[in-house]
């Protein structure tokens, strides 16, 4: 029975917004971390764009007639088409009927059938063990012994809804404060905002390090020395992230410079998170992805016992299955009892998605050849990364040839963040409205195109400079209209504000 309010009002259907009784939780008393954390890439430009979004629906006039989200890495909303092998995969363990059914390869059948036979109750609706189905954490393990040629423990694999849950739940490990000294976490400048948030959430300090935009966004060890020791006066550093291929700035490491960064983290003692969620996606054929694990345990001693965890997922590469959230993490040479507090934390979370684990099995266990959707697989899967390094390359020669844009090569992963050279009326006009330039220039871009970009503010970068992040998802055709509607409207801004 529902309860009512005065005056007949059914307290359940009150509206949180207006509620005029005292509350409990207010935002004085609430958890201050959660007020310092920003995520930009779904922030105030996001929430705009999909209020214009239902204006248009609502016949609103508009100089466009669609918003074009360019924000964020959602490959299939930006209409890239799912594998076909994974969705039947998926189809077949939601719906084992459909294992009776011919028009299924015999080869997705045994997939499915492997990951029903680790499900409790041979359903995809049962709690799996935390870590995961060990069938594919062992499929995982395969995976990256081929990918490395170095053997991999089964053990060490943490199955996850997406890397971001992973990368969240090995973090908390070094929350912990000394002596009065929060954890502090390097984490590269321009980085991923995840990073920012889940360390303002655990009350951790940001250890920025600058990527050097002269030199395709490589990393300096100078800079990370002089970051961390700028931080050791403020926290005690414990970890260091690498994002490789780089995100927001697409750059691919060498081997050369990661074997810097794993030196450098062992004189420091800090633990390396590997973020490495599109190690499919490197487009420049002079570069190569390296993982952490690999250059790591082939320098040997004593770089080769250094605590390690590489991140991997489903949302990005060639698979873009965002929705589904799989992921897995693995994490070596950690001290047992560490390891045993690790597992234990994800104890608490349950399990990650089946579904998510599903595709993720898919992903390290695809047809082989000689399997009958081996041809089909390899065929879409070269599509979509050949169609990905060619929009790379449009995307950056479009905006070098722009007056007041530049951007560097985008090497890899799935955006580019070109450097803009805004006018002192343009700042100065941000500046009276109280927001950062590139912020300004991000919401005249939408209001007048349709365009949802992410501020570099949002990412960081250096003092004095303005920056914005794009995707390179939107299919070749209506990326060329994007890229046409920019350059349009840029050039009006310029002229607008010289």
């Amino acid at each position: 029975m529902r309860t009512m309010a005065t005056g007949g009002k059914d307290v359940g259907d009150c509206n949180c917004l207006e509620r005029t009784e005292k509350c409990f939780v207010t935002i004085e008393n609430m958890n201050p971390c959660l007020k310092r954390m920003e995520y930009a890439v779904r922030g105030p430009l996001v929430i705009r764009a999909s209020e214009i979004e239902k204006e248009l629906q609502e016949g609103v006039k508009k100089p466009f007639s669609e918003v074009i989200k360019a924000n964020i890495g959602d490959c299939h909303a930006m209409g890239q088409k799912p594998l076909t092998f994974i969705r039947q995969v998926l189809a077949l363990v939601s719906y084992p009927a459909l294992l009776d059914d011919p028009r299924f390869p015999t080869d997705a059948k045994a997939r499915a059938k492997d990951i029903l036979a680790g499900c409790r109750g041979g359903s995809v609706g049962s709690y799996t063990d935390s870590p995961g189905i060990e069938i594919i954490r062992r499929h995982v393990a395969q995976y990256i012994e081929r990918r490395d040629g170095i053997g991999s423990n089964w053990e060490n694999i943490i199955l996850s809804a997406g890397a971001s849950d992973a990368i969240k739940s090995v973090m908390k490990l070094l929350v912990n404060e000394v002596d009065g000294k929060k954890s502090g976490v390097m984490v590269p400048i321009p980085q991923y905002p995840l990073y920012s948030a889940t360390l303002a959430e655990f009350n951790m300090h940001q250890i920025g390090y600058y990527l050097d935009e002269s030199r395709a966004w490589g990393m300096d060890i100078a800079e990370l020395q002089r970051s961390l020791d700028e931080a050791k006066k403020h926290c005690i550093p414990r970890a260091i992230v690498v994002i490789n291929p780089g995100n927001p700035t697409g750059q691919v490491l060498s081997r050369e410079n990661i074997e810097e960064i794993i030196k450098f983290a062992y004189k420091e003692e800090l633990f390396i998170f590997a973020d490495e969620v599109y190690q499919d996606n490197v487009y420049d054929p002079k570069s190569k992805f390296h993982s952490f694990k690999r250059v790591l345990i082939e320098m040997g001693e004593p770089y080769h016992k250094m605590e390690l965890a590489s991140f991997m997922s489903c949302s990005k590469g060639y698979m873009g299955e965002c929705g589904l959230r799989g992921g897995y993490s693995e994490v070596i040479n950690l001290e047992p009892d560490v390891r045993t507090m690790l597992f234990k934390s994800i104890s608490a979370m349950l399990c990650p998605t089946v579904l998510g684990q599903s595709v993720m099995d898919v992903v390290v266990n695809p047809p082989v050849p000689g399997e009958p959707s081996y041809e089909e697989f390899t065929k879409e899967k070269k599509a979509v990364l050949n169609s990905l390094a060619e929009r790379a390359k449009m995307v950056a020669e479009t905006f070098n040839s722009i007056e007041g844009v530049s951007c560097n090569e985008v090497q890899g992963a799935m955006y580019a963040f070109p450097k803009l050279d805004l006018p002192k009326k343009a700042i100065e006009k941000a500046e009276s409205l109280g927001q950062c330039a590139d912020v300004f220039y991000a919401f005249q871009l939408l209001e007048n195109t349709g365009i949802c970009i992410v501020p570099g503010s949002g990412f960081g970068q250096k003092a004095g400079t303005f920056h914005f992040r794009t995707t390179i998802l939107p299919q070749p055709d209506k990326l060329k209209i994007m890229l046409n509607k920019f350059k349009e409207f840029h050039l009006k801004f310029l002229t607008q504000y010289k």
